[in-house]
């Protein structure tokens, strides 16, 4: 099954012009603008940039110009501007980097100047332990090192998925063009080449994610898991990581400030002095302490702690169909298969204001985003689970598979109470414990538990589970007249998170939790 990550269709986008770095989108910022020079600028950002709200209040202080930022994955943020979806939206443009932009010449377009803010590269974060017991001097370690330490050693690591996060891209890129030996910018045969390699690397990834805040907190509760691969200033203030950045190359994210063509002439020149003011010195060096990413202005040294050894800095790929198809073969051959559990309610009250329609919709649409190898099972229930349909995606036949899933969804009725927690502890009882796949649980529900076990129940119920059965996470999605608090705790119990459809929408829900699957 092949399916650019760029040929991304008008539904997705609509999708992604609601969507942000965490769950629903937000745009947030300080209130109306003080200062000398009054002005607000709309700035579509990464999301990893939520970290910057100190930095830009002391710019306001200093400027009178206010950011009111909206965040969104990086590669999400190419897609929109892609199609149009930020004309007249935002002001600027706030990247991690604007490499994966270039690759896409509608959304390339869009931006007419950019300014280098600051520096972060892509590194590798062991648990000193693993370090000593892999004999291993951080300054030497190459990405061969790592693949070998996967192979013989057992290494185990997490990263963000690299279809919706600049760090995770970035992670493939490096991976692939450090093993492949590629001299020069990734080409398709590079990837072929290295393939074998590849595969091996990332049979010792044990968690995804959408973002990194969500792949520390999933680190952190496993304790199991032996690094983390990130950005250097994501992993830096962590005390029990050793960061390594290895000694064959790696790419460097450089949070560039773009202008957008679309914006007035005030708004350029607004955005020309805010990173005028944040290239400043002193903001340099309150962006170094405070974040941890590198300073780009010569003069600033970078905080302390941040190696200042040089490495090589590895090409990003040169052209577009370069991209999708490192993407394509890590979705579809690379990396481990998923194995999900959709609990779905269909309870009489989603016959209300077309709630089960959108049900229908949104999952008939989801099956354009399964991979090759992929595990799906419908769980529907009311007063209990009503059937239990499994379906893999095959990669000889992909599409027997997908149109099972969309049979079976267009034949989902409404009618039942709600057995929330009845239902969930037949799924987990139905996945086991497997360590060979991205194993998870997505719960949809439209309202409150009325049927069966209650939440002190499943509780004890999650206490009794094995160690990796504990770890498979539960994905709620907030809908209809659902509880939050009751679905909160469930995220919070498994180790998954809580996602918004009664704000946005219950495509954009199912879509932003592929990052975690």
């Amino acid at each position: 099954m092949r399916h650019p990550r760029l040929a991304a269709t008008a539904a997705a986008l609509a999708v992604v012009a609601v969507m942000t770095a965490g769950c629903t989108p937000s745009a947030e910022g300080p209130g109306p603008a003080e200062g000398p020079v009054p002005g607000t600028l709309r700035v579509l950002a990464s999301s990893e940039l939520s970290d910057m709200k100190d930095v830009l209040e002391r710019v306001r202080e200093d400027t009178g110009i206010t950011v009111r930022p909206t965040y969104m994955g990086t590669l999400d943020a190419v897609d929109l501007l892609a199609k149009g979806g930020a004309k007249d939206a935002y002001d600027a443009l706030w990247l991690s980097s604007n490499d994966y932009l270039r690759l896409e010449p509608a959304a390339a377009r869009q931006v007419v100047s950019e300014t280098p803010v600051m520096s972060s590269p892509l590194a590798i974060g062991v648990r000193t332990a693993t370090v000593r017991r892999l004999g291993w001097r951080p300054a030497d370690v190459t990405w061969t090192d790592v693949e070998e330490a996967v192979r013989d050693d057992g290494l185990t690591y997490g990263m963000t998925d690299p279809s919706r996060s600049h760090s995770g891209f970035s992670t493939l890129v490096s991976v692939a063009s450090a093993l492949s030996g590629a001299q020069s910018a990734l080409t398709d045969a590079d990837v072929r080449r290295a393939a074998p390699e590849l595969r091996r690397f990332f049979g010792g990834q044990q968690l995804t994610s959408g973002s990194s805040g969500w792949l520390a907190a999933a680190y952190d509760r496993r304790g199991d898991v032996d690094a983390l691969l990130n950005y250097e200033s994501v992993l830096a203030s962590r005390k029990d990581l050793t960061v390594i950045r290895p000694r064959d190359g790696v790419l460097t994210a450089d949070y560039p400030l773009s202008s957008l063509a679309s914006s007035g002439r005030e708004a350029r020149e607004d955005v020309r002095r805010l990173a005028g003011a944040l290239r400043a010195p002193a903001v340099q060096k309150l962006i170094t302490d405070r974040t941890l990413r590198r300073p780009v202005v010569p003069s600033v040294p970078p905080a302390a702690g941040l190696d200042t050894a040089r490495r090589r800095e590895l090409p990003f790929p040169g052209s577009r169909s370069v991209a999708d198809g490192l993407l394509d073969s890590y979705e579809n051959e690379l990396r481990r298969p998923s194995r999900t559990v959709y609990v779905l309610d269909t309870s009489g009250s989603m016959r209300e204001d077309g709630r089960l329609d959108r049900l229908k919709k949104a999952l008939t649409g989801l099956t354009g985003d399964f991979r090759e190898r992929e595990e799906v099972t419908l769980m529907p229930f009311g007063s209990a689970v009503k059937s239990v349909r499994t379906h893999v995606v095959r990669p000889e036949d992909p599409r027997t598979g997908l149109d099972a899933i969309r049979r079976d969804t267009r034949a989902l009725t409404a009618e039942g109470d709600t057995a929330i927690y009845t239902s969930l502890r037949k799924a987990y009882a139905h996945l086991g414990a497997d360590r060979d796949t991205f194993t998870s649980i997505v719960l949809m529900t439209d309202g409150e538990n009325t049927r069966g076990a209650g939440p002190a129940e499943f509780d004890r119920f999650h206490a009794r589970l094995s160690g990796a059965e504990r770890r498979i996470p539960v994905f709620p999605i907030l809908f209809g007249d659902s509880d939050r608090d009751e679905l909160a705790h469930l995220a919070e119990l498994t180790g998954g998170r809580l996602f918004d459809a009664q704000k946005g929408s219950l495509d954009g829900a199912f879509r932003e939790i592929r990052g975690y699957q």
